[in-house]
């Protein structure tokens, strides 16, 4: 081994103490082959790992543990049926402790919830299953008793000749479709080589309009829907600003005209700056006029203030 405490671990550390009149190192170590699994074994108790058989609902918090969850079990034997031992295994669960109690039952080759929780109940359908309904112990019964086969051996020998036709129809059209290999192996490669063809296609198209993606073929559906889609127009953007102001503006009678003055004001004051825009867009205007009323309106105003013209 290539550390000390690797041969420790494999009991192939021998101390300079052992001799081999001493036995085992287990029985040097005082302590069992199993280590901690056998610390109940004077009991009658040896713990193992027990994997849920089945779908389980947890009697203490109405939880599910599904079926495969491995749990630390306490596995006993409380009983035999004839020569085959019943075995108990006690766990915890893990989502609240709930201490769950299963034993197996040799006679129906179950496991059976003793205490703790309850198997959940799960119905398949046959035909979603795609499974074989399995005939019923009645019917079982029924098949060993000569004269119920007398009486439906009649029944079996028409459904005999009925499905007879039925099956040599279908094993020559098995025949048929693979009596020659060459023709079915050439329709599969042509089958790919147009699909190769087709997605190469849809991809060039899609790398055409920008898209990394392969995109599908259209569709009626998809035309249908992308008609019915309408956007919004300026007309609607314009009536829901209209509707927020007139949310947005007090419902006390004092503060109406004041607020529908600023409302006025705010739309005039966005009537001359549109205006202004376009005139300065247009070369009606010069921006050094601009300055020049400013200086002018200072003077009347204010105190002069001067601006370099650069």
């Amino acid at each position: 081994m290539s550390t000390l405490a690797a041969a420790r671990a494999d009991n192939f550390y021998y101390p300079p103490e052992w001799t081999p009149n001493q036995g085992s190192l287990n029985k040097f170590n005082g302590q069992h082959a199993l280590r901690e699994r056998a610390r109940k074994l004077d009991q009658g108790i040896l713990v193992i790992r027990f994997e849920m058989p089945y779908n389980i609902w947890c009697g203490g918090c109405n939880s599910m543990i599904a079926k495969g969850v491995r749990f630390n079990a306490e596995k006993k034997q409380v009983g035999n049926y004839y020569s085959t031992k019943i075995w108990s295994f006690c766990m915890k669960a893990a989502c609240c402790k709930q201490e769950i109690v299963i034993q197996t039952d040799p006679k129906n080759c179950l496991y059976v919830i003793m205490s703790g929780a309850q198997q959940k109940t799960e119905d398949f359908d046959i035909e979603d299953a795609e499974t074989f309904a399995l005939p019923a112990e009645e019917e079982k019964g029924m098949l060993a008793d000569p004269f119920y086969r007398l009486e439906h051996q009649e029944e079996d020998l028409q459904k005999k000749k009925e499905a007879g036709p039925v099956l040599v129809r279908l094993q020559r059209i098995s025949d048929d479709r693979h009596s020659d290999d060459y023709a079915l192996n050439k329709a599969l490669r042509a089958k790919l080589r147009s699909q190769k063809k087709r997605v190469a296609e849809e991809e060039a198209a899609s790398r055409k309009m920008g898209f990394h993606i392969r995109l599908l073929p259209a569709a009626e559906e998809d035309t249908a829907t992308a008609s019915r889609v309408k956007f919004s127009t300026k007309f609607d953007r314009n009536r829901k600003d209209k509707r927020a102001l007139i949310n947005a503006s007090s419902i006390f009678p004092g503060s109406s005209g004041t607020s529908k003055k600023a409302l006025e004001l705010e739309s005039k004051r966005r009537k001359i700056s549109a205006a202004a825009a376009s005139s300065l867009l247009a070369g009606r205007v010069k921006p050094s006029s601009w300055s020049q009323n400013s200086v002018s309106s200072s003077r009347h105003n204010g105190p002069a203030v001067k601006v370099r013209r650069f």
